[in-house]
């Protein structure tokens, strides 16, 4: 349960960066090493809980989580946050059989999966809150060349299978400058229900219809490959395999070979400013749970110059009322941390994730405040 005062400015702990970014506290591990690293700063009206809080899911929120939870329990002693980087579908399947308190998901939880949760909500509404905004980036190993022009139909046809080799025409009337081999393209996918899977496969049916046949979702829709678990997986497949390509959320790029994608005539390199571009122009979705839900509709598509449009969005989805005072109490205490401009500052020097305007950060705080 929350204490009545705040947390003092005397407490208040040092902005130093994480050390690392595996995540050290997940729900079936040890927080030791979450507590040993230099802690971010925290607001100085901080709302500790003592007891214990759990959450599953999206993987692209894995690195996030890390510096999140490290702020938290470093300044709230009496609490420990756990998080178990699954994979989106995986959370969202233990928030709705009430396994975990939230679900941390790319994808937002849409009406039907609203409805398998009422009962795990008490009846209530899920209500989705987009604390974390990075871009996509797609990776790739190829000795020699460290950078790669490909349009968003080509990037289509090569994970589609269709383009097969790295010297192919298309590839190369795009890159006149970078020596290609005659070597086989090796495409990396998720193995498991995946948000980044959901949001690369939703932009390439969106940006090249005719090159994307499939209906964009978490599961990968063709036979594959390679298939990795999590973005850490298919990161660390990229790096051991020449000629090999695959899709991770940017903080797990350490240093690989990144594509610029077709934008329109151009090519845009992946950056937090270019994918903050396109997330501010995204409206909120028409297929919303209630009022407080706050999922986006992003432009896959867009061509506006300077715009990124492989953007993940992911939510933290929670019950709109729990049958648990004290833990809707727990999990509201540990959101306003996440969505505060420290936490979002923390994770964006963490990750290159765009941090959430004010404008946002206003409406997040509402719909936690409507949470009970």
């Amino acid at each position: 349960m929350l204490p009545s005062n705040k947390r003092s400015r005397t407490h208040a702990a040092a902005g130093i960066a994480l050390a690392g970014l595996l995540l050290a506290a997940t729900a079936c591990g040890s927080d030791d090493a979450v507590r040993d690293a230099a802690p971010p700063a925290v607001p100085d009206d901080l709302e500790c809980f003592s007891g214990s809080l759990s959450g599953a899911g999206s993987s692209a929120q894995e690195n996030a989580m890390t510096t999140w939870i490290a702020g938290y329990q470093s300044a709230c002693e009496g609490a420990r946050v756990y998080y178990d980087s699954i994979g989106s579908g995986g959370g969202r399947n233990q928030f709705i059989d009430g396994a975990v308190t939230f679900a941390g998901t790319d994808a937002a939880i849409d009406q039907e999966e609203n409805a398998d949760a009422l009962e795990r909500c008490g009846g209530s509404d899920t209500v989705n809150l987009p604390t974390y905004t990075v871009a996509i980036a797609v990776v790739f190993n190829l000795e020699g060349v460290d950078s790669l022009n490909l349009r968003p139909d080509t990037l289509a046809k090569i994970f589609d299978q269709r383009i097969t080799r790295w010297d192919d025409p298309e590839i190369a009337a795009d890159n006149p400058d970078a020596d290609l081999p005659d070597l086989e393209i090796t495409p990396v996918n998720r193995a498991d229900d995946s948000g980044t899977t959901e949001n690369f496969t939703r932009y390439l049916e969106t940006a090249a219809p005719d090159g994307w046949p499939h209906e964009a979702g978490g599961q990968w829709p063709i036979t594959p490959r390679e298939s990795a678990q999590g973005n850490s997986g298919v990161a660390d497949t990229v790096k051991r395999a020449e000629g090999s390509i695959g899709y991770v959320e940017m903080s797990h790029v350490h240093g690989m070979s990144t594509v610029s994608v077709g934008v329109g005539d151009s090519f845009v390199d992946i950056s937090p400013e270019a994918a903050a571009q396109v997330v501010s122009d995204s409206p909120h979705s028409e297929n919303a749970t209630n009022e407080y839900d706050l999922a986006l509709d992003l432009d896959y598509g867009t061509t506006a110059e300077g715009a990124y449009p492989l953007v993940l969005v992911s939510y933290e989805a929670v019950c709109l009322d729990y049958a648990d005072g004290d833990e809707a109490e727990r999990v509201k205490a540990f959101l306003r941390y996440v969505v505060s401009e420290e936490g979002q500052e923390a994770v964006s020097a963490e990750t290159g994730s765009t941090p959430i305007n004010d404008a946002l950060r206003e409406q997040l705080l509402t719909s936690i405040d409507a949470v009970s």
